[in-house]
């Protein structure tokens, strides 16, 4: 694990960790957050400190397993954790940490990110960097861990992250307890608070959930109709769907943009108007449970693996529902990037422009251009196997290049590495070398 270079100053390389325990009690009304985080982690190197990202909370009291000499000290970024002697690499250690506050987002380049209270209730969007405003943590995307996750809070309100959750009633308050135990990045944790509305859905052999106000529930359940039938594509398409359950939060206020976090996506109000006009982000933000958190990237210059795989899903989805195909699609965008300065290298855009759409548009061309050269079978097939080998693991550009040369060959790998490592935007392959099949769509069981 290693610091990555877009956030030089969040992470720390000298270990990695294993869990978070995590006991929050969270007071709507005064946005009042206390909280204890058990951290279990391992060492990466010798080491005689180390720090977690925490921003905006202070902390109170620090414990280290079998260290009684350790001591800590805060500033506006970092907790530093100093040992009473030097811990060697490879040794497990558990360390507690009191702390409190009143949350807040954090300022970035990117925007606002991290906890950040709604009218009424609590959004928590953390990507890239948000993470450390709510809990302490080592907030890089290589460092996949487990979680539990209790919070407890207002009864008037509902709580939602990913995972298995159970809750129960205390002195008048609500505990809600959330189990993941399937490795995840900081930045997909996530905590919605809000007066919800919860509405089973059925995707198959995966519970579904749909949580939203209840005056936007009809137009929630009009425009998320076509989820189940969503999931299978996307099932058929990339593998089996990777965790216990999907949920789908609606927010009473509205959001710039939808997100996705471990098992789940949040959206705004005004993403869902009750005709399907935002059945394309509901697309993208199911295919990331695929791409970005199952197979997550390890440094956020690959983030292309994330967002190309995304969009070229909704792509896929247009097509199976009956829209534009996936390659008239590509066709057109590719045009339009024809238009943009090509000035952004694909598997290196900067720290600026890992969020520029050129990223995600290109980063869909480049697998359309992989479909067009290998073919329908062999692409679908390379797909599934980029999901099931590198499933709850962080990966680089180089491992996709990897499986492209031990799948499809040299040839697609260079293929791969024009659209990636170069600044002008190439050509789409011919696309009558090779028959491109309609993406089908199967009735949801």
């Amino acid at each position: 694990m290693t610091v990555d270079p877009y956030t030089p100053h969040s992470g720390d390389r000298r270990y990695g960790v294993l869990h978070y325990d995590l006991a929050i009690d969270y007071r709507v009304t005064t946005n009042r957050l206390s909280g204890t985080a058990t951290i279990r982690l391992q060492m990466q190197e010798d080491a005689r400190h180390i720090s977690f990202d925490l921003v905006g909370l202070k902390a109170t009291k620090v414990r280290v397993s079998g260290d009684r000499s350790a001591s800590f000290r805060q500033d506006d970024r970092r907790l530093k954790v100093v040992f009473g002697s030097e811990q060697q690499s490879g040794r497990e250690i558990t360390v507690s940490i009191d702390y409190s506050g009143a949350p807040s987002p954090r300022r970035t380049r990117w925007g606002l990110l991290g906890w950040e209270e709604l009218e009424d209730g609590v959004l928590v969007a953390s990507q890239p960097t948000g993470a450390p405003t709510w809990f302490p943590c080592n907030d890089v995307p290589s460092d996949k861990a487990t979680y539990r996750l209790e919070i407890t809070a207002d009864p008037e309100y509902t709580v939602v992250s990913g995972g298995t959750a159970t809750r129960s009633t205390q002195r008048g308050r609500t505990r809600w307890t959330f189990q993941q135990p399937v490795p995840t990045a900081t930045y997909l944790m996530t905590v919605q608070i809000g007066q919800y509305d919860d509405d089973r859905v059925d995707l198959g052999i995966t519970p579904g959930r749909l949580y939203h106000p209840r005056q936007l529930a009809a137009r929630v359940r009009s425009d998320f109709a076509a989820l189940p039938d969503m999931m299978h594509t996307f099932v058929q398409a990339f593998g089996p769907y990777p965790y216990e359950s999907y949920k789908v939060v609606v927010t009473p206020d509205d959001l710039e943009i939808p997100l996705e976090a471990q098992g789940m996506a949040i959206f705004g109000a005004n993403h869902v108007d009750g005709v399907g006009g935002s059945d394309r982000l509901i697309a993208h933000e199911l295919a990331h449970q695929w791409f970005g958190n199952s197979v997550g990237v390890a440094r956020w210059q690959d983030i292309w693996l994330n967002e190309g795989f995304a969009c070229y899903a909704e792509w896929l989805w247009a097509e199976a529902s009956g829209g534009p195909s996936a390659h008239s699609l590509a066709v057109a965008h590719h045009h339009h990037l024809r238009s943009l300065p090509d000035d952004l290298v694909l598997a290196d855009p900067g720290a600026n422009d890992m969020f520029d759409d050129r990223v995600y548009k290109r980063g869909a061309l480049t697998l359309h251009a992989l479909r067009l050269t290998i073919g329908d079978d062999d692409f679908f097939a390379f797909v599934r196997a980029w999901t099931d080998r590198f499933a709850r693991l962080a990966v680089t550009s180089d491992d996709f290049l990897g499986l492209v040369d031990e799948l499809a060959g040299s040839t697609a790998r260079t293929l791969v590495r024009t659209w990636i490592d170069e600044r002008a935007l190439p050509p789409l392959p011919p696309s009558g070398e090779r028959p491109v099949s309609a993406v089908t769509i199967a009735p949801a069981i």
